[in-house]
């Protein structure tokens, strides 16, 4: 006797499925509609959370195949591979930019200062997050600065 299994979703099943789903869509599109900008891609998170549904959620008579899976997988640590080197990108770019504002220290410059420009000579720097220089008493942000003279104290 030849016994074949049959999975088949039931309509309650499926509308239970149809339910979650339409949930998980409208909690993601109200997080992107607060949160983030519209040109922005999805992040490594939402990637993960919609594999995860997929998986879930999958048709017991066509699961995903391993080469989709096996896809979408690499697709995911790429994914993060990128959001870690955009990290380490934004970490280096502030370190350089505290570092030619410190080997700035000394030097003449002429900063920005909304409708005016202010020229003097760096008398020090601070090292936060967005470097901040003391010139004439009062402390600038470093991307105000217009320009850099060669020699120190020379204009």
């Amino acid at each position: 006797m030849d016994v074949q299994f049959q999975a088949v979703m039931s309509p309650q099943e499926r509308a239970d499925t149809a339910n979650w789903v339409n949930a998980e869509n409208k909690d993601l599109a109200m997080r992107f509609e607060r949160n983030v900008d519209p040109n922005q891609a999805m992040g490594k998170d939402d990637f993960l959370r919609i594999l995860l549904t997929q998986l879930a959620h999958q048709d017991p008579t066509a699961p995903m195949q391993d080469k989709e899976f096996i896809a979408q997988m690499a697709q995911f640590s790429s994914l993060e591979q990128m959001t870690n080197m955009a990290s380490d990108f934004a970490k280096m770019a502030r370190m350089l930019q505290a570092n030619e504002a410190v080997n700035s220290l000394g030097r003449a410059v002429e900063v920005s200062a909304g409708e005016t420009t202010v020229q003097g000579v760096i008398q020090a720097v601070t090292r936060d997050e967005s470097p901040q220089i003391l010139v004439n008493g009062k402390y600038f942000n470093w991307d105000q600065v217009v320009a850099v003279y060669d020699h120190k104290g020379d204009n």
